[in-house]
């Protein structure tokens, strides 16, 4: 995922943690095949999923709204390929 300017500015002194460089362009760090910031923790009913830089995220988020139809297929599809750790 792109990180803008303002992404970066928003995630403050930990931006360097959460982002990775190419050449000009800043994207989220991936861990696992997904974002580094995305933890997945057991639960009783499956996977959770929490984002640890709620506050912060990028844009891109947060323009992802909660409970829509685009999250809950992102989170469908991030479910069908989560192992805990």
């Amino acid at each position: 995922m792109v990180v803008t300017g303002d992404d970066h500015q928003r995630l403050g002194a930990n931006a360097e943690h959460w982002v990775r460089w190419q050449n000009n362009r800043a994207f989220m760090r991936m861990s696992e095949g997904h974002c580094a910031a995305l933890e997945i923790k057991p639960s009783a009913n499956g996977l959770q999923f929490v984002c640890a830089i709620y506050e912060q995220r990028p844009q891109t988020c947060r323009d992802l709204a909660r409970g829509s139809p685009q999250c809950h297929a992102d989170w469908s599809t991030k479910a069908d390929h989560a192992q805990p750790s």
